[in-house]
């Protein structure tokens, strides 16, 4: 007998500082280096868009960016483990440049693990290119790890 997963009831909202509890827990199942409570709590502080994704009442992912100048920049978008696969990225990462283009952004800018094959995918079918590399961007267990740095136009 195979086991069923649960197809989660997405909605999004705007993230607060009551979230970080169950943010820190995502990012710490998540990432071997994951974000500080602080970095989120000054994220929220000097008005990024910051976002959680809910499956009822449980928060299963997350979403920050910086908007200023034409560009938004994606710094941070995370699904809980648990609740991969499930469309959830692509859900906060299509709402995430709606609110791009609310903001009159006209480009929006994302790094990238270069091992995060999965996100690549993703970000790919979503309209971004590759644009340059950051060399040692990303702390990685033997030194550094490079990031892909992606674009997407979002000019209309």
């Amino acid at each position: 007998m195979s086991a069923v997963l649960k197809q989660p009831t997405v909605s999004l909202r705007p993230m607060n500082p009551s979230d970080l509890s169950a943010i820190m827990a995502i990012e710490h199942r998540a990432y071997d280096y994951p974000w500080s409570e602080g970095v989120f709590l000054d994220c929220l502080r000097v008005g990024y868009c910051c976002w959680v994704c809910t499956d009822g009442e449980e928060i299963v992912g997350y979403a920050v960016m910086s908007v200023g100048g034409g560009e938004a920049h994606l710094l941070n978008i995370c699904v809980s483990p648990e609740f991969r696969r499930c469309g959830l990225g692509r859900c906060l990462l299509d709402h995430m440049l709606d609110l791009a283009q609310q903001h009159n952004s006209d480009m929006a800018l994302l790094e990238v693990r270069a091992s995060n094959l999965a996100a690549i995918g993703l970000y790919r079918s979503m309209g971004f290119n590759e644009v340059g590399l950051r060399l040692g961007y990303y702390p990685a267990p033997d030194g550094k790890e490079d990031a892909i740095l992606l674009a997407r136009s979002l000019m209309i």
